[in-house]
């Protein structure tokens, strides 16, 4: 596997990096009623993330980490507080705008591939173009170089079930990039995978920072971790530590040192 270094499938996406703050939380709680008791789940959780950033999120279960993705992601609002997304306050967005910003935004990689089992390689990335208004010709054309991003243009007709697991996770990140968001989401994305394919993702998502994109990775490894450029540490819904990781290895380095696996 070689990291591509393709031209983005779409304006915007991979723009160079700079200092701006492509989104920010401020004093976040997030609360959950459930029957008589209330669950604290953030409690006053602030972040500025840089575009071109490239932060880890780790931390035990009931950390409150998932809790905050899924406000970055405008799954869910803030109970109090403000989350800012290239200077726009979402907190308060209705569901259809939230939608759209997701859309156009935001692109999302999860541990399950969520690939449709039916549907080509090709057919799958171009699912979010479905919902932003895009003629069939830049459908394909924004589904093909995605695919070439992450080294799979020779897979474009394979089905899930012809995919390896890193092959079908490659697949679920072009398709997360086939809108250009200004940030890719990814929660446990090596969490289903061996330790060279895991490290080979981290090698398409270095690349994909490198060239830009800003990158927020929840994980429960920290090995996985320190291929961030930056690890976030969640207690008790509040960030115990954040740190910028100290020689950064190279995934594409490291990948040299690992065996190749059986079939």
């Amino acid at each position: 596997m070689n990291a591509r270094s393709t031209a983005p499938p779409a304006g915007g996406g991979l723009a160079a990096a700079t200092e701006e703050a492509v989104l920010r939380v401020e004093e976040v709680h997030k609360y959950y009623d459930m029957g008589e008791t209330r669950v604290h789940a953030l409690r006053g959780v602030s972040l500025t993330v840089p575009r071109g950033g490239f932060i880890a999120v780790i931390g035990a279960s009931g950390s409150g980490k998932s809790t905050f993705m899924n406000i970055l992601g405008c799954l869910d609002r803030p109970s109090a507080g403000r989350y800012l997304l290239e200077g726009t306050d979402v907190s308060h967005l209705d569901k259809k705008q939230l939608a759209l910003i997701r859309n156009r935004k935001l692109g999302f990689v999860f541990q399950g591939f969520n690939l449709l089992p039916r549907t080509t390689a090709l057919e799958n990335i171009q699912l979010p173009t479905l919902y932003a208004s895009v003629d069939k010709g830049e459908r394909i054309r924004r589904a093909t170089a995605a695919l070439a991003m992450v080294g799979l243009a020779d897979r474009a007709a394979h089905f899930p079930s012809q995919l390896s697991g890193g092959q079908q996770q490659r697949v679920a990140i072009a398709r997360a990039l086939v809108n250009g968001p200004s940030i890719l989401l990814a929660d446990e994305p090596t969490g289903n995978l061996d330790s060279r394919t895991a490290v080979e993702i981290m090698a398409i998502l270095q690349d994909l920072n490198d060239h830009g994109l800003t990158i927020v990775l929840v994980t429960h490894e920290p090995d996985i971790a320190q291929f961030a450029k930056r690890v976030i540490v969640f207690r008790d819904g509040k960030i115990r530590k954040d740190e910028p990781v100290l020689n950064r290895p190279w995934a594409l380095q490291v990948l040299q040192t690992l065996p190749t696996l059986e079939d």
